[in-house]
């Protein structure tokens, strides 16, 4: 299945590695792997400026989503029946 992160874009659900919250502080590890990352082309932006509120962690890209990491989850646990 897939996740809607904002914007045009989807995601396979078994493509995510992780899911986190924008606002929340990172260790000096994963400051550094996000920088690493920024500089090497591996983020991409699908949030207008200051309205970013998480990152999602996929096995090629890293997101920055408009969309919470609670309402992320939600979406992630909903399926779909056919017959409706």
């Amino acid at each position: 299945m897939f996740l809607h992160l904002g914007g045009d874009t989807i995601v396979f659900k078994k493509d995510i590695i992780a899911i986190l919250d924008y606002k929340k502080g990172f260790s000096s590890i994963n400051k550094e792997f996000m920088e690493i990352a920024g500089n090497e082309g591996f983020i991409k932006s699908i949030s207008d400026p200051g309205k970013e509120k998480a990152y999602i962690i996929t096995s090629d890209k890293i997101f920055i989503s408009p969309i919470s990491c609670s309402t992320l989850k939600k979406r992630s646990l909903e399926t779909f029946n056919d017959e409706e």
